[in-house]
């Protein structure tokens, strides 16, 4: 087996579409797309919440703001996005659902605009628009102060900080820990609020089907889900953890087998 990465949502998307590669983690909207492209690509698996069952197999999606400039985005006593227009923004990539998507359609949503165009390009809705490459690349964007607000999740983050309130929700303080490794490194102790969380289900495991057998889609989602995996640390260990794994561990997290039909709710959400 060849392992490869990126950080560009677009070759995960066109590698596992065009069958360059065979099976891909990738966010929710990737796999859409990817699945858009070429009706061969299916999720095999997810990996679940706490519960080990797909009941919490969800993460969230936030825009966010430097907790020293916070309450110059409250309205009515509440944090807001109503004051965000006209500001430097922060995305992941236009193609990362939780750093995106998500975010931007409630951008959209909120100020009754006709598409997200506008929200990828500078001088439209924000003055300066940014894209991080990653989250945590989004991240660093704001905490440096080259952006005012940013969208990112928290499943790439933990790793890095924590949350010292409620995660799931507006108001949401998340602190870079004091030791945490590039690229946090410069920004260690900063700290953003939360304007807005989303959730968002958790991504999968896609195979293309055409390129892959299904005996062999068949071993991989029983060797996957098996009990052995799930204590595997290299798949899952909790986010304090010195070496850094595949998926963070919380509770019962493992692998759990879905089907495409489970992801409806981001097909909705997308219109895709």
């Amino acid at each position: 087996m060849i392992v490869k990465t990126t950080t560009d949502y677009n070759v995960a998307i066109q590698a596992i579409s065009s069958g360059k590669a065979q099976i891909a983690l990738m966010g929710p909207d990737s796999y859409i797309q990817a699945h858009k492209q070429n009706a061969s690509v299916e999720p095999i698996l997810t990996y679940s919440g706490k519960s080990g069952t797909l009941k919490d197999a969800q993460y969230h999606s936030y825009i966010m703001v430097p907790k020293d400039k916070a309450s110059q985005y409250k309205v009515d006593g509440k944090y807001s996005l109503k004051k965000i227009k006209g500001k430097k923004m922060s995305f992941v990539s236009n193609t990362s659902t939780s750093g995106f998507a998500i975010p931007a359609g409630a951008i959209q949503t909120s100020f009754k605009l006709k598409n997200k165009d506008d929200l990828q390009q500078s001088g439209k809705f924000f003055s300066k628009v940014l894209f991080g490459g990653s989250h945590q690349g989004s991240a660093v964007n704001l905490l440096k102060g080259d952006a005012d607000v940013a969208a990112f999740d928290d499943m790439d983050l933990v790793s890095y900080g924590k949350f010292t309130n409620d995660s799931t929700k507006a108001g949401a303080d998340f602190k870079i820990n004091a030791n945490a490794p590039a690229p946090f490194n410069r920004v260690r102790g900063k700290e953003s609020i939360a304007l807005a969380a989303y959730p968002v289900q958790n991504e999968p495991i896609a195979v293309n089907s055409k390129m892959i057998s299904k005996s062999d889609t068949k071993k991989i989602t029983s060797a996957l889900t098996s009990a052995r995996i799930a204590k595997d640390k290299k798949f899952f260990a909790p986010s304090n953890a010195k070496v850094h794994s595949l998926l963070p561990k919380d509770g019962d997290t493992q692998f759990v087998a879905v089907s495409d039909k489970w992801y409806a709710p981001t097909h909705k959400i997308l219109g895709e």
